[in-house]
């Protein structure tokens, strides 16, 4: 009979935890968090110094039935729930549920692992510790913060939106930076500049080398409208091209550091595809171990939840090793490259690597699903490129000379692959000139064309999931484990849509924001948000009293949802009326919010229940057909301007249409800020709205 019971958090870690520790451990799993707030109620007392008041979840009582009887049985329970402050946390409410605290004939201890390897689960049992109740009360602490904001504003948003509407402390602030960056993208005015670039032939060659026009002979010079392009062209006429000098360099591509949360979640959209939360839950398979032929059940990665980038000696060794054995001793790193730290780093865990790292993707394809296999090999040549010598290109950079003007241009090869053998980014491409060896100083070059060509500045880009928690960690607003569930909310609510990867704000979205930065100004703010999380992660230190930030966060809350509770009581706007009439009753019907942003409703609810889509007509005549246009949205609820004949006309214009027409080609035009453009992306022309008589 088992004297030990090991308690873990997932079931998928039970099979793999009792092949490596044998027949005197009984290993069982809680299934997540046993206790937590009751949902009934807002959960702690604010008159009795914040104290929590938790209740068993409903559902786990057959749990905690079942290893109340296995810790009867066992001599030494070890609680052993995931790394970190969460699940810090579930073995402190284990230790409650359990009354493991109160046992006096058992030896109770906390162990934790980074890799669920036979070898970091023994180490663990042979160096136990109490639960850390820093991180415990800094779980508390955040618990309790989210459960203030969500438990006190959401209410305001169902009755003055929408039923179901939630506000979060983190997805809150989310949601702004969107509407933030969305507000950027349409204030953005677009500025004209040209290119000018010369193709051109050393003596007996047939392939021309592509050089950019650079400017004067004394400074750089941008060519900002086509006047000022066919004034450089004028003095380029008739002149000769000669090499007037050239230089040879190296340049070094730093190897890359091993993945973090963050940046796996970047790295898995922009090269993989995958969602914040697809990352996340295929990394969690491979965390908590997978059948691989020949090895059994085995974690494949560390844990993956983390903000640091340290990596463990023993796993520095086998790497260097390994590389050192299959690319040979000069691709090993020399020295490690290390992420320069902003204070905000959580450095008790290891960077996300792979546990064994002569499990080659290869060796394991045959035994992984096919987006599984995908995400290890990516953490594993991350990890292994890390461990490798950065590469080198010898550079070269000519300036061409053309009468008064010099053109430029350049090109590398790569001297020595480094880690680029194992892993390469998308931002290597490889250089367009590859002649440049054959060129000397006073050699003539031969013209054999010059082509130009007309560009417009670009707006900021839309959020795509990879780039928001790009930001979110930049700011410091949320921590590994939030920006996934993040994410999956404010799609989940539709206050954001998704797609072709960029993430677009939802006129509900848009609504909640305005609530949300008119009532919770502070909740919204992106430095108080951060000032919040770095005083969590001072709870987890030990440095900051858990119940002192929730004692001065309540009070300015309290005041702030009683204020807004009036304030939106005194300017709440009655349905707006429109002239649509509904055909069941006569009435005038009215403009409701929906999970997908404006719907007509009748007025005579419940006696009538009519509805229909909301069509917003702009005044402006339909350029293809001459009906009106109207403000629709898409399935995902991002907003468009398009023909009310649909679908008979298929205009359709992610800008709103003006009915100025455009003066240089005819094409109609579109409202930007105060300017507008030609909705001929070929012709470009672009006046202000002052100037039209709109």
């Amino acid at each position: 009979m088992a004297n030990c019971l090991v308690i873990v958090e997932s079931p998928a870690k039970v099979k793999t935890i009792k092949k490596f520790l044998g027949t005197n451990y009984e290993v069982d799993a809680s299934n997540g968090h046993v206790r937590d707030l009751p949902k009934s109620q807002l959960g702690f007392d604010a008159e009795h110094d914040f104290e929590p008041k938790y209740i068993t979840i409903r559902g786990k009582g057959d749990i905690l039935a079942k290893l109340r009887k296995e810790v009867k049985k066992a001599d030494k329970i070890y609680l052993a729930t995931d790394p970190d402050r969460e699940g810090e946390a579930i073995s402190w409410h284990l230790m409650k549920a359990l009354k493991l605290d109160d046992a006096k004939d058992k030896q109770v201890y906390r162990i934790s692992f980074n890799e669920i390897t036979k070898n970091a689960v023994k180490t663990s049992i042979k160096n136990p510790r109490a639960i850390d109740m820093d991180l415990v009360n800094a779980q508390q602490a955040r618990r309790m913060l989210d459960r203030m904001v969500g438990y006190k504003i959401s209410p305001l948003l169902w009755e003055k939106v929408k039923r179901g509407l939630s506000a979060g402390r983190v997805q809150s602030v989310a949601l702004r930076m969107i509407c933030d960056r969305e507000d950027e993208i349409n204030a953005f005015i677009p500025e004209e500049y040209w290119s000018l670039e010369a193709d051109l032939c050393p003596e007996k060659s047939k392939k021309p080398l592509t050089a950019k026009f650079y400017g004067s002979r004394t400074k750089k010079l941008p060519i900002g409208n086509k006047e000022a392009l066919e004034q450089i062209k004028k003095g380029l006429d008739q002149q000769e091209y000669i090499v007037e000098e050239i230089k040879t360099g190296e340049r070094t591509k730093k190897a890359p550091i091993p993945f973090t949360t963050s940046t796996l979640q970047q790295e898995a959209s922009k090269v993989l595809n995958f969602s914040t939360q697809k990352t996340m839950r295929l990394a969690q398979q491979l965390y908590e171990g997978v059948d691989i032929k020949g090895h059994g059940t085995i974690g494949l990665i560390t844990y993956l939840r983390t903000d640091s980038t340290r990596v463990a000696e023993e796993a520095d060794k086998a790497a260097r090793a390994f590389i050192e054995q299959n690319y040979g001793k000069n691709y090993v790193a020399k020295a490690e490259n290390a992420k320069k730290t902003t204070g905000k780093i959580q450095d008790a865990h290891e960077a996300i690597r792979p546990t064994d790292i002569s499990l080659t993707p290869v060796q394991v394809k045959d035994s992984l699903a096919r987006d599984l296999f995908r995400l290890y090999q990516l953490i594993w040549k991350r990890f292994t490129a890390s461990r490798m010598e950065n590469a080198v290109f010898e550079t070269t950079s000519v300036k061409v000379g053309a009468g008064e003007y010099l053109f430029s241009l350049t090109a590398s090869r790569l001297t020595f692959e480094g880690f680029m053998s194992v892993y390469v980014q998308d931002d290597e491409k490889e250089e367009s000139n590859k002649l440049l060896e054959k060129l000397e100083k006073g050699m003539k070059l031969e013209l054999k064309e010059l082509r130009e060509g007309q560009h417009f500045t670009q707006p900021p880009a839309h959020y795509t999931e990879a780039s928001l928690v790009k930001a979110l960690e930049e700011q410091g607003i949320g921590r590994p484990s939030t920006y996934a569930p993040t994410i999956t909310t404010i799609l989940a609510r539709r206050y954001v849509t998704k797609e072709n990867k960029n993430l677009y704000v939802t006129e509900l979205g848009e609504v909640v924001n305005r609530m949300m930065k008119q009532c919770f100004s502070s909740i919204v703010d992106k430095e108080f948000t951060a000032n919040l999380e770095y005083l969590l992660d001072k709870v987890g230190d030990g440095t900051v009293e858990w119940k002192t930030v929730i004692s001065n966060f309540y009070p300015d809350l309290e005041e702030a949802v009683n204020r807004a509770k009036e304030e939106l009581e005194s300017v709440t706007i009655a349905d707006e009326v429109t002239e649509e009439i509904c055909e069941n009753c006569g009435r005038n019907m009215v403009i409701k919010y929906g999970p997908h942003g404006k719907f007509l409703a009748c007025p005579g609810f419940p006696d009538c229940k009519n509805t229909k889509p909301y069509l917003e007509k702009i005044g402006v005549p339909c350029p293809k057909c001459g009906k009106e246009v109207v403000v629709k949205k898409t399935k995902k609820g991002r907003r468009f301007f398009g023909c009310e004949n649909n679908p008979d006309c298929d205009f359709m214009s992610w800008q709103k249409p003006s009915t100025q027409k455009c003066p240089e080609c005819g094409s109609y035009m579109v409202e930007k800020g105060n300017k507008l453009l030609c909705a001929n992306e070929s012709c470009g022309y672009t006046m202000n709205k002052k100037d039209t008589k709109e």
